[in-house]
């Protein structure tokens, strides 16, 4: 599908859609206790429907029981997780990918986990050696999805990767307190903190204990019982960064139901637009954004990777040059994301040099008119559809349906925005 986003200003409010990640870490909670959980604002994008397939198809019995609410019956029986299929497919979903394996891994039946399109491109062999040494079995199509567990995991003592990603740590911290031993896991080289904070805050909201030391050391009590629970998804971040930067870049934009004291590593959207000159005011759960002045700025995008297309997209509006680090973490995102974004945004007429180790310059200048690809990335036709704005004649963004992924009214969003 193709989008033409023309120039122009935007002014007015819009709800922040649905965090994902943590409507994806509350799924599978909701999996693992006996019981009954009601999650609300649970706007549907892909990959939050992706994690409500696979906790159905882990043994989850899941209903529509309001707008944007959804009840589900955990599929933990006296303390074992009674999986009703053998496969179970995440689709593109990354963070399904790594966290339900080691659920999977509950089961004392095999269960093989696939999925389609990037995804099967992102490396899985970090789970293999932990799973292993927790006593569960693990087999991959060399290093890649699909993958196969058989339980049950037992827990025990296991060291983790933890320099590529966060997510598959996640998958254990929610796994091992249903192990029946406890459990100990050293992480050397942890990236991406505040994703583990946000696992850790949502397992003490469904009653699970997670002991650690400065996120290197993790020690997990085994047989604990999650608690089944009403439980509200905060607004995201990472969604609402794009639209954030249309206002800083095109007007004014306020953008409601954001947690100012969240644990989202996107939060950090306003120290770069901050950092930039753009005007800021945070009111309640309310984050208004202003067109100001922006001058070129230095920002560390290590712990949130995700950001970088948002960024990309300021930067592009900013006098001089801004560096961007972190640009390692981008590999294995739905596309190759530094890539992508220097060829397309060079389209633009944006130059983006990435010949400096875990390095992004971005030197700001006029937006040129032109036609970009998505490169089936969410993130990347966000930042393209925000760019347009301040373009010279407007820009085409082919494969613009990958919004779908995580904000399937983004488009809309944007343009009741537009100031006709």
């Amino acid at each position: 599908m193709e989008i033409f986003c023309p120039p122009g200003n935007i002014s007015g409010t819009v709800k922040a859609p649905a965090s994902k990640s943590y409507a994806q870490r509350a799924v599978a909670a909701a999996l693992l206790c006996e019981g009954r959980s009601v999650l609300r604002n649970m706007e549907l994008c892909d990959d939050i429907r992706a994690a409500l397939d696979v906790a159905s198809r882990l043994g989850a019995q899941v209903i529509i029981s309001g707008h944007e609410q959804y009840t589900l019956t955990g599929g933990i029986t006296g303390g074992r997780l009674e999986s009703q299929d053998s496969i179970v497919n995440i689709g593109e979903s990354g963070l399904s990918a790594r966290m339900f394996t080691p659920i999977a891994a509950l089961s004392h039946s095999p269960v093989t986990i696939t999925g389609k399109g990037s995804i099967l491109k992102r490396p899985v062999d970090m789970m293999a050696g932990p799973l292993r040494s927790l006593g569960a079995g693990f087999e991959s199509n060399k290093g890649f999805i699909p993958v196969t567990v058989h339980g049950p995991l037992q827990g025990g003592r296991a060291e983790v990767d933890g320099s590529v990603s966060s997510q598959f740590l996640t998958g254990l911290l929610m796994a091992l307190p249903l192990a029946g031993e406890d459990s100990s896991l050293t992480v050397p080289n942890a990236v991406s903190i505040p994703y583990i904070e946000m696992t850790i805050d949502l397992l003490d909201k469904f009653g699970i204990e997670i002991e650690h030391r400065h996120f290197e050391e993790f020690h997990i009590r085994g047989k604990q019982r999650y608690t089944p629970r009403k439980y509200t998804v905060e607004g995201d971040w990472s969604g609402a960064s794009c639209l954030l930067v249309a206002g800083a870049i095109a007007g004014m934009v306020t953008v409601n139901s954001l947690d100012p004291d969240s644990k989202q590593a996107d939060i950090a959207i306003l120290d770069a637009l901050r950092k930039a000159g753009a005007d800021v005011a945070v009111a309640g759960t309310s984050v208004t954004v202003s067109e100001n002045r922006l001058d070129g700025f230095e920002f560390n995008a290590t712990d949130c990777p995700d950001l970088f297309p948002a960024l990309v997209a300021l930067a592009a509006n900013c006098s001089g040059k801004t560096i961007l680090k972190g640009t390692t973490r981008l590999t294995y995102k739905e596309s190759n994301r530094a890539l992508a974004l220097q060829q397309e945004f060079g389209r633009m007429g944006i130059d983006i040099d990435l010949s400096q180790p875990d390095t992004m310059v971005v030197k700001g200048g006029p937006v040129r008119g032109t036609t970009v690809d998505s490169h089936n990335d969410h993130r990347i036709a966000m930042a393209a559809g925000v760019a347009a704005l301040r373009s010279d004649n407007g820009i085409k963004v082919s494969g613009a349906e990958a919004v779908g992924k995580s904000y399937p009214g983004f488009w809309e969003a944007l343009e009741s925005l537009r100031i006709k």
